[in-house]
């Protein structure tokens, strides 16, 4: 089936489908990040310390915990969507998302109730982590199943463009603040109102998500082993571990070229922390334009072939993009680099979600897509940020370089696994 061959309201309402689903990813991201971007204003008052230093390790050691969450969600998450349908699972996600960020946004301080305060936000965050790792392979799965034929690739790659829009969201709103609030404005309340944005927006997705089509069959749900692990690593093993290969290599270049991305130009390059966040901000916004494109590029070329470009172009490109980098003063030089190296990474997260949906049947999907990307998230993407800063605390900065670079090798190998057309969904490529 071609596009051409679907009738207008059912174009219509699949491109619907992609917009609500791609709306709680937004949601989701935004209201995961938020934490992050905010933290600086409200560390003390979750965990009082002389020390500055000491409140944002905590914030991040909070952080961290949530990160760790996610294969837990991925798992949880991804089996609910296999036994109980995609629309329900997506429902739970956001709606867990939603409580996370509300409760946040009226949490007592550490003043008020002691240290229930912060054991209180990390049950919140830990509540966010669980619904951010299955929002992932929910959100991939139903996005993949629900795209227009031909053009998966182009559909496909919404999820991307909503994960970094949340990102890029979620700085916006704080600037803003920072320009309408004074300091002692949003370190006493004004960290307050993102979170409740955040909670406000989820809100809506969550009504946009209950009108969406099921896509999973009563066939499909029904089956023995859907969404079960047995029934993953019984019949799909090797389809797992390929998942896991190159989206361990994804994810670490992705957490390197973005979030990592911004104190490697302070830290390493020297330049001044308000000039690197300019240099990052245009950067995400173009990267987030290109997913669509190269999303439509692959329903071209096949989604082998963009994996396997992305594999090799990653491995020789990585070590003489950051060596560069490292010596750049000029701002504008160092924007050019960074959009390359985002450029060489579309080719992966562009589809990344539906390339691994591609491996797997629809009884255990949501879970094989979930579980494998959550765990290399965590192990590879969560740690790229500690692995790089180790290297420098050794001396031996460059050693990250051939990491990275190592790791796409791996990618490329593994994506030579990857079959020249669809396996299960059943598209051209």
């Amino acid at each position: 089936m071609t596009t051409s061959s679907y009738t207008l309201e059912e174009r219509r309402k699949r491109i619907f489908a992609i917009v609500g689903a791609s709306s709680g990813n937004l949601v989701e991201w935004f209201d995961f990040y938020v934490y992050s971007f905010c933290s600086i204003y409200f560390a003390h008052a979750f965990f009082p310390s002389d020390d500055p230093t000491v409140q944002l390790l905590n914030t991040a050691g909070v952080f961290a915990a949530g990160f760790l969450m996610r294969p837990i969600g991925g798992w949880i998450f991804g089996g609910v969507a296999d036994r109980y349908g995609r629309r329900t699972s997506m429902m739970i996600s956001v709606l867990m998302m939603c409580a996370g960020s509300l409760a946040i946004a009226c949490l007592p301080t550490y003043d008020s109730i002691g240290f229930w305060a912060p054991l209180l936000l990390l049950l919140a965050r830990l509540f966010q982590g669980l619904s951010v790792g299955g929002e992932y392979g929910t959100t991939a799965t139903y996005m993949s199943e629900v795209a227009l034929k031909g053009k998966r690739g182009f559909y496909a790659s919404f999820q991307y463009v909503t994960l970094i829009g949340g990102q890029l969201l979620a700085v916006l709103v704080v600037v803003v603040l920072q320009q309408l609030l004074t300091e002692e404005e949003l370190r006493a309340w004004g960290w307050r109102i993102p979170f409740a944005i955040g909670a406000f927006a989820a809100v809506i997705s969550l009504l946009l998500r209950r009108s969406l089509e099921e896509t999973a069959t009563q066939e499909s749900r029904s089956a023995k082993e859907a969404g079960s692990l047995a029934g993953l690593f019984k019949h799909h093993k090797a389809a797992f571990f390929t998942v896991l290969g190159y989206t361990a290599g994804g994810s670490l270049i992705f957490y390197t070229f973005t979030t990592y991305m911004q104190k490697y130009l302070v830290n390493t390059a020297g330049m001044n922390a308000k000039t690197a966040s300019g240099i990052m901000t245009g950067a995400l916004f173009v990267y987030m334009v290109l997913q669509p494109l190269f999303g439509a590029l692959s329903d071209r070329i096949g989604r082998r072939a963009s994996m396997l470009w992305f594999g090799a172009l990653g491995a020789l490109c990585t070590y003489p993009i950051l060596l560069t980098l490292k010596s750049t003063s000029n701002p504008f030089a160092a924007f050019g680099l960074i959009i390359v190296a985002l450029a060489i990474v579309s080719f992966y997260t562009s589809i990344s979600g539906l390339v691994k949906a591609e491996m797997f049947p629809p009884e255990i999907r949501a879970l094989g897509v979930g579980l494998s990307y959550a765990v290399a998230n965590a192990l590879f993407g969560g740690s790229a940020e500690f692995v790089a800063l180790k290297f420098k605390s050794i001396g031996h900065e460059e050693l990250f370089y051939f990491y990275v670079s190592g790791m796409l090798v791996i990618a490329f190998l593994v994506s030579l696994r990857l079959p020249r057309k669809a396996s299960y969904l059943h598209d051209d490529h």
